[in-house]
């Protein structure tokens, strides 16, 4: 900073000096005499000025002619590139300056200019390395892919820029789609700098994608060597990679190498649910009852889950329903008041026939936060305890248009999955699935939420009551459809006739009341088949 501002006061003091004598000599109508050695000279003014720059220029030869003379001593003394270095320095000067100009016109943004320096540099340097890496940045810049990848490739010959150029070509194939060939560059880039944190994420990423899960754990336990993936994120990952290489052994019939990896997955994340559920049932078909419920319970206790109760409804499948609610109270113990544990425990109770004690078990929850299923249940509870059909189909209508309750949703994208990813289907990240409140508007129930409701019973018309026509099931029914109508939401009831719904939620009125009095049968025979809380031998109570 001082050196800069000292170099601008000596070049204005300069400016000044040189303005005042031209001024002086301008003025002076004798003229500069000059004496030397018994010589005497008077000199008009602009000979003066003419004088002086014959005598600047003489100057600058005598300093060049002695740079030579120097370059030309080193020669003799056995440097055998002195003298190309004396000749060559001014050119490299020039091309040092046009590749910082193309650098600089790179990061604003001007392509075009960028190139055109950057050749400039490249006839004055002669150092590809550098000017086709610029080249090939700023043609990406301008959109011309073609000339990028050509200097990209160009690149590859040089064991200097082999990784630049591997790592250019690579992102162009990704950008074009083609993974398969991305995944074969991202794959020699990584062998080529294994400590790269890009290309690390990168190739993880593609072999996610392509479920290489054996490569995918490599490159993860790469990063944790190289230090670019703390310890705790590495355990979680490489459990969700473990996992995911079980499922296709278990596709593959590799059943030992399944349960070997799916107990491993369960050991690095207790917290991971499918990992739980897989280990929990290898442990059951061992014929370790109480090691798969010690692992349930562990990832029951980080976050409840139906697919947990499932597993944890197999350890004893043929139990009464009363000896499975004395059992699960280990379970619903851990959490007691979270939802998953009030429905779950509504819906054992349920299916031992105790719907005052399943009424209770649900609590406030279907009014302070009404899901598809905990409103079901309510109807399951009305029905049981002997309510109307309009109850029943009240509770049944809300239950059409409620939302879906927790769902396995991307953390990136929001998109819903009926069932745990390793990857995103929508946007491709990995390990991105959380089990939370679907987003409004998603409709999608996973197969893991169907862990009943049961209806007990059926809402049957009977025999006499369908061949009657007179005028008191004309009343009935209207009154069974003014009560479903005035559960619906106003965004059905303001709607007019003719509009159209928006989306599967927004049904009409007419199709909610079809819907509840055709579906309300097949609702009613929903079973938690995987998990058998229910007996399916067991009759249901008619209302």
């Amino acid at each position: 900073m001082l050196w800069s501002l000292l170099k601008i006061l000596i070049f204005v003091v300069l400016i000044a000096a040189a303005t005042m004598g031209a001024g002086y000599l301008i003025e002076s109508d004798a003229g500069v005499r000059i004496a030397f050695a018994g010589w005497e000279f008077t000199l008009g003014p602009f000979q003066a000025i003419i004088v002086a720059l014959v005598l600047l220029l003489l100057v600058w030869l005598i300093v060049k002619l002695a740079g030579l003379l120097v370059a030309v001593i080193h020669f003799l003394s056995g440097d055998e590139t002195a003298i190309t270095r004396y000749f060559s320095r001014n050119r490299e000067r020039r091309g040092f300056q046009a590749l910082a100009d193309g650098m600089l016109a790179l990061a604003a943004g001007d392509g075009r200019e960028a190139i055109a320096r950057a050749k400039r540099a490249e006839r004055l340097l002669h150092r590809p390395e550098l000017s086709n890496l610029l080249i090939a940045q700023a043609a990406e810049m301008t959109g011309d892919t073609r000339s990028a990848l050509a200097t990209y490739k160009k690149l590859l010959g040089d064991d200097r820029t082999r990784f630049v150029g591997v790592r250019g070509i690579m992102k162009q194939k990704l950008a074009e789609g083609d993974t398969a060939t991305a995944l074969k560059l991202a794959e020699n880039a990584f062998a080529l700098k294994p400590r790269h944190e890009e290309t690390q994420d990168i190739l993880l990423r593609l072999q996610a994608e392509t479920s290489d899960w054996a490569g995918a754990r490599k490159t993860l336990n790469a990063k944790l060597k190289h230090g670019t993936l703390p310890r705790n994120v590495h355990k979680r990952r490489d459990a969700v990679l473990a996992l995911s290489e079980a499922r296709d052994a278990l596709d593959r019939d590799r059943n030992d190498a399944a349960q070997e990896l799916a107990i491993e997955a369960n050991r690095l994340s207790p917290d991971l649910i499918p990992a739980a559920v897989m280990a929990a049932r290898f442990h059951v078909a061992q014929g370790k009852p109480r090691q798969a419920a010690r692992v349930i319970k562990k990832a029951w206790e980080a976050e409840p889950h139906p697919d947990l109760a499932a597993a944890f409804a197999e350890i004893r499948p043929d139990e009464d329903p009363q000896a499975r609610i004395k059992r699960f109270g280990a379970l619903t113990a851990l959490v007691p008041d979270h939802p998953e544990t009030r429905m779950l425990l509504a819906e054992l109770n349920i299916a031992a026939e105790d719907f005052p004690a399943a009424r209770k078990a649900l609590g406030d929850l279907p009014e302070t936060e009404p899901t598809a299923r905990s409103l079901t249940l309510m109807a399951a509870i009305e029905r049981g305890m002997g309510a109307d059909d309009s109850v029943v189909r009240g509770w049944l209508t809300r239950a059409l248009t409620a939302p879906r309750g927790r769902q396995w949703v991307c953390d990136h994208c929001s998109a819903v999955h009926a069932s745990w990813l390793p990857v995103c289907s929508e946007c491709g990240g990995f390990d991105t699935l959380s089990w939370k409140p679907a987003p409004a508007g998603d409709l999608s129930l996973p197969h893991s939420a169907e862990m009943l409701p049961l209806i007990v019973g059926a809402l049957d018309v009977k025999p006499e009551a369908a061949s009657a026509g007179d005028d008191e099931e004309d009343e009935a029914e209207d009154q069974a459809i003014d009560a479903a109508s005035d559960e619906m939401p106003d965004t059905f009831a303001d709607a007019p006739p003719d509009a159209e719904p928006a989306d599967d939620s927004a049904k009409s009125a007419e199709e909610i009341e079809n819907e509840v009095d055709h579906g309300a049968a097949d609702m009613a025979e929903v079973r938690f088949e995987d998990a058998r809380i229910v007996d399916p031998k067991q009759p249901a109570r008619k209302g």
